[in-house]
């Protein structure tokens, strides 16, 4: 404002007073902006122009083609459609575990006759059916199936056990429930609690023995169901299409909405973004359970038509041997993923693929350059976005370390922001006037994005539990009487606008490429030591992506039977979940309010020469805990325990 107020002043006098010609004063005011500081923007602008330019062409292409099926009521199955007819006998999936190739008509057949055997059963347009089953063909072919009457399918983590599962089958209100033969285990051991009138049905190898009473077989009534179209749901573009349940803040695993318009939006700007072809092969070895495996991932088939390679589980020692067989060219990871590549030995095949581009998210700063120098891939095509967020962003021109981008130039093209926050609370930091106070280039903040909903690209669809959608809402963020969604994480903005992950805020962390809700975590760790306080949190180890798990446990009597303690929690938390590390003090300090105090805890972590109670960590050699003692803590430093 007060360069502006200095340039016009000049401007005035050299030509009202001093009467110099209109060149001369354009050289004066030239000279006095670039002395002024005024030589950054044009740095900046230099530098970020045809980044910017790109970026606002592939935001206005995708906006454009949005505001035509929000228009015409397009969903995901109408547009699927139409990739079937153009290439109906292309190759649409490949599950590498049976080499199963189904074409893109084989997958419409599958997926209608999923859709006429649901509602000769009596579902239809609004209901909920369950999804639990690991990766393979058939898992695709179900939700669309579902999604093709309008029936909304339930993607249930297959880490999930007991309490976690029975949640999300309660909270969904599914009508029935479809499993994996490999899943029976799981729904055994909550067979008693389910509700009556849920149906379940098995997919894969059959042994009635294995599974709960009155489970039927699905894929014979599947084979006997008819493949024709079933009448058009009555479904619009910003309607419900799945939901994808994720680990938040709030304790167990919460239903984030996806509706059709966010399946698009989500896989293409990823495919414009990042210069995709029709031609790639993707290779998918996420899980389908989560929107990078299912979205970013398959909807590049669904929605583009091009060929994706399913994998089961991520193999480090058989991931580029699947790129060579399947002539992959696009493989997704998560930044865990990145670095057990790079752990693996040298091998011929690293040097034989034809990926040209690794899409995901989390790869390390530390760790970019050597994952794409060794393995020779042009392209890291590093993006940030979480399934209910409105903000996602795109590092399109690789720049090492950056999870995006937003314009220095024009800020207000992609209404997103860092804000200020409270480090040790992590509350928002308001200005005078009640507005949240915007984060200044290496300030770190939080990253937020303002909600529009009548925008399919700004709308924020929240979760089933509207008190949770209601905790991932602020007002007043960017001006008076707006709203905005809370990411939950902390990033850092450069110069030139790119941005950089730093930290998640709140409950939450990662570890092994999984959210973990601390406050899921201490209620099952509680219950087991017999109600006793325990504080959960992440600490970080060197050479490990995210977090892993710190357990602060009082126990004033010193004592615990930890090996049973280790196989209780095998039973009752996902493998990401369980603590890697014990700490046993007398008491555990809250606050007025009665929570947990974690900032010094997390502080100290779990260096013995700190920490003075006993501690312990998780040998996953021996699937106990042992004594961490300052020989095993500078092993664990050092990168020589497998964690």
């Amino acid at each position: 404002m007060l360069l502006g107020a200095s340039l016009v002043g000049v401007l005035l006098f050299s030509k009202l007073v001093l009467k110099l010609p209109w060149t001369h004063v354009g050289f004066s005011l030239l000279f006095l902006y670039l002395g002024s500081g005024g030589w950054r923007f044009v740095r900046i602008f230099i530098k970020t122009i045809r980044r910017d330019i790109f970026g606002g062409i592939v935001l206005l292409r995708v906006k454009a083609k949005v505001r035509r099926y929000l228009r015409e009521q397009r969903t995901v199955p109408i547009l699927f459609a139409s990739t079937v007819q153009r290439h109906p006998d292309k190759t649409a999936l490949i599950f590498e575990g049976t080499d199963t190739h189904w074409t893109f008509r084989q997958l419409d057949d599958y997926s209608s006759s999923v859709a006429n055997f649901l509602q000769a059963r009596g579902l239809s347009s609004g209901d909920v059916a369950a999804l639990f089953m690991e990766n393979r063909n058939e898992f695709v072919g179900l939700w669309l199936g579902m999604a093709k009457l309008g029936v909304e399918a339930a993607l249930v983590n297959t880490n999930l056990r007991r309490d976690a599962l029975r949640h999300c089958l309660t909270t969904c209100r599914a009508r029935v429930l479809i499993f994996g033969s490999e899943m029976a285990p799981a729904i055994f051991e909550i067979q008693a609690s389910l509700d009556p009138s849920l149906s379940l049905f098995c997919s894969g190898p059959w042994e009635p023995s294995t599974v709960p009473a009155g489970t039927e077989h699905l894929d014979p009534l599947l084979e006997d169901a008819p493949t024709h179209l079933p009448g058009r749901p009555n479904k619009g573009f910003t309607d419900k299409l799945f939901y994808i349940y994720t680990s938040g803040t709030t304790g167990l695993p919460k239903a984030a909405i996806v509706v059709h318009s966010r399946y698009y939006r989500m896989a293409a700007l990823v495919y414009h973004g990042f210069r995709m072809r029709p031609d790639d092969i993707v290779y998918d070895c996420l899980p389908l359970y989560h929107s990078a495996g299912n979205i970013v991932g398959v909807g590049q088939c669904l929605l583009h038509g091009m060929t994706v390679v399913i994998r089961k589980k991520f193999s480090a020692s058989r991931f580029w041997d699947d790129c060579i067989k399947y002539n992959c060219t696009i493989v997704q990871y998560i930044g865990e993923l990145c670095r057990y590549l790079l752990n693996q030995p040298p091998r011929e095949a690293e040097h034989q693929h034809r990926v040209r581009m690794a899409l995901g998210n989390g790869l390390r700063q530390s760790i970019w350059t050597d994952f794409s120098s060794r393995f020779h891939i042009p392209q890291v095509a590093e993006f940030y976005g979480a399934t209910e967020c409105n903000c996602s962003l795109g590092n399109f021109d690789s720049q090492v370390g950056a999870c995006g981008f937003n314009s220095r130039i024009l800020s207000f093209v992609y209404p997103i922001r860092l804000v200020r926050v409270n480090e040790d609370t992590m509350e928002l930091i308001r200005g005078p006037n009640g507005v949240c106070l915007p984060c200044q280039p290496g300030e770190p903040g939080q990253l937020v994005g303002r909600i529009i909903q009548q925008d399919p690209l700004r709308r924020f669809d929240g979760y089933l539990n509207q008190g949770a959608s209601n905790k991932k809402i602020a007002k007043d963020v960017f001006q008076k009487g707006d709203q905005a969604y809370l990411t939950g994480d902390v990033l850092v903005m450069d110069e030139l606008g790119y941005l950089y992950f730093r930290d998640r805020t709140g409950d939450t962390f990662r570890w092994k490429g999984e959210n973990v809700s601390t406050t899921e975590v201490e209620g099952t760790l509680s219950r087991l030591l017999d109600m006793s306080d325990v504080a959960v949190y992440g600490v970080e180890v060197p050479g490990t992506e995210g977090r892993a798990g710190m357990a602060a446990v009082a126990n004033p009597a010193g004592s615990c039977d930890l090996e049973r303690f280790a196989q209780l929690l095998e039973r009752e938390l996902p493998l990401y979940a369980r603590p890697i590390f014990l700490r046993f003090l007398p008491e555990l300090h809250k606050t007025g309010t009665f929570k947990l105090q974690k900032t010094e805890l997390r502080k100290e972590g779990f260096d013995p020469a700190v920490v003075k109670d006993p501690l312990f960590y998780l040998d996953a050699r021996k699937g106990r805990y042992v004594p961490l003692d300052q020989e095993a803590y500078t092993r664990i430093q050092a990168g020589e325990e497998k964690l």
